[in-house]
This record gives C-alpha cells, structure tokens and sequence, in this order.
C-alpha cells in the first residue's frame, strides 16, 4: 500500500510543492506547527531514519541541504528547527522518512 507521500510524489494527491528534483520534493506541511513549516520528501521510500543504510548516504546529505536552501528562500533568516520523527513514540506518523523544517516563530525547548 502506498503511503500519502508516495500518491503526492506520483501527483495523485495535490499538494503544495515549494521544490522538487530527482531525488526529493519539498512540500508544505497541511497540519502547519509553525507559522512556516515544510516537508522535505525523499522520492526513494525510507520508511524511517532508523532503517537508513550506508547507501542513502547521499540522498539523506541532499535532504539537508534541500531543507537549508529552502528555508533561506523562506526567509527564515532568524533560525528554524529541523526534526525527524523516528518510531511510534518519536512521533512518526508516515512510515515514509521526511525532514519537518519549522520557523517564523521562536522554538521552545525541550520540545514535544
């Protein structure tokens, strides 16, 4: 069964694509937890940082800075917060890796 990013990946779901290249797709986050928060996507499914091999290596650098270079084109000048969710209690929720980056408001800490 597909999940929700692979139907947008394919475009059988619309979705609001701020990038998009051979190897990701940058979408805005329809559940926003910030005044900006975007997801960057893998287009090869990783169901989850924790079962990353050696061989997404490059695909997981590209993913970051994919994620920087659109929070600059977001004017994020001020910071942002980069999360990855990993397991049920890590608060994943899509078993399909992807990078949430959030800004435009200052970040607590501890998180969750």
């Amino acid at each position: 069964m597909s999940t929700i990013f692979e139907k947008i990946i394919s475009g059988q779901i619309p979705a609001d694509i701020l990038y998009q290249d051979d190897q990701c797709i940058v979408i805005r986050d329809i559940e926003a937890q910030a005044p900006t928060h975007f997801l960057v996507i893998p287009k090869k499914v990783i169901s989850r940082i924790g079962n990353a091999e050696d061989q997404d290596r490059s695909t997981l650098g590209h993913l970051l800075l994919i994620a920087a270079k659109i929070a600059n084109q977001e004017n994020l000048d001020s910071g942002y917060r980069i999360v990855i969710n990993n397991g049920n209690d890590g608060g994943e929720t899509v078993p399909h890796l992807h990078i949430h980056v959030l800004g435009g408001r200052q970040m607590k800490w501890p998180p969750g």
